[in-house]
């Protein structure tokens, strides 16, 4: 039995019930599948729910789970519905990264109107490894959202300026060719400009719950 398994594993008739993604709360663990078809830092790993913050657009409302594993690992969850829900499992990547997988004069054609971006993948790196697609197209240009370092799942962000308006981002977004992968970039009102890897699984691939409280 596991350490995560110790530590949670209360009376079942006092504990709180969690078998669904969208339930996670604070302290909340998890444990991802050990499919092949997951990256190797996300197979049979254990993460632990530290914040919950919401990406707020004009038109929707997304809910993101920030998950730390072992040895400083960070990656985020969030749900994507079609004909039916699938996690959008997302990991953020330093400059250098991009340098290597990038061409860097296609990657700056993403921030160019009307934003028709065709991305291609020169190379793998090791710490991106089974996160990222041959191609990529461009979905979203120049789109405003706000951040909040807030859980709004059950209420809607504040519509009136001030401290609890958000952080203002531009936001980008290119889509794999095999619908798996994407990209999501946010430039920020000081410039800051981070970018983001992203993989959709099935939600079965998270085998395990262990409520936090």
């Amino acid at each position: 039995m596991s350490f995560f398994k110790k530590l949670f594993n209360k009376d079942s008739n006092t504990q709180r019930q969690l078998n669904q993604p969208q339930d996670l709360m604070i302290n909340d663990i998890i444990i991802f599948s050990d499919s092949f078809a997951l990256p190797e830092n996300l197979r049979n790993s254990q993460f632990q729910v530290a914040h919950i913050n919401t990406h707020e657009f004009e038109h929707s409302q997304i809910t993101e789970w920030q998950l730390d594993g072992s040895a400083n690992q960070q990656i985020y969850l969030s749900l994507e519905q079609g004909q039916q829900q699938y996690l959008k499992l997302t990991m953020k990547i330093a400059d250098g990264c991009i340098e290597e997988l990038f061409n860097l004069d296609e990657f700056s054609e993403i921030f160019d109107a009307p934003g028709n971006a065709l991305l291609s993948r020169i190379a793998e790196t090791s710490p991106t490894l089974g996160w990222t697609s041959e191609q990529y197209q461009q979905t979203t240009f120049a789109q405003m959202g706000y951040f909040h370092r807030q859980d709004h799942r059950t209420n809607k962000p504040s519509e009136f300026e001030g401290e609890d308006s958000g952080e203002v981002f531009e936001f980008y977004s290119l889509r794999g060719v095999d619908d798996q992968y994407s990209i999501d970039i946010q430039i920020w009102q000081d410039g800051d400009t981070d970018v983001f890897l992203n993989l959709y699984r099935p939600t079965s691939d998270i085998k395990e719950y262990y409520p936090g409280s």
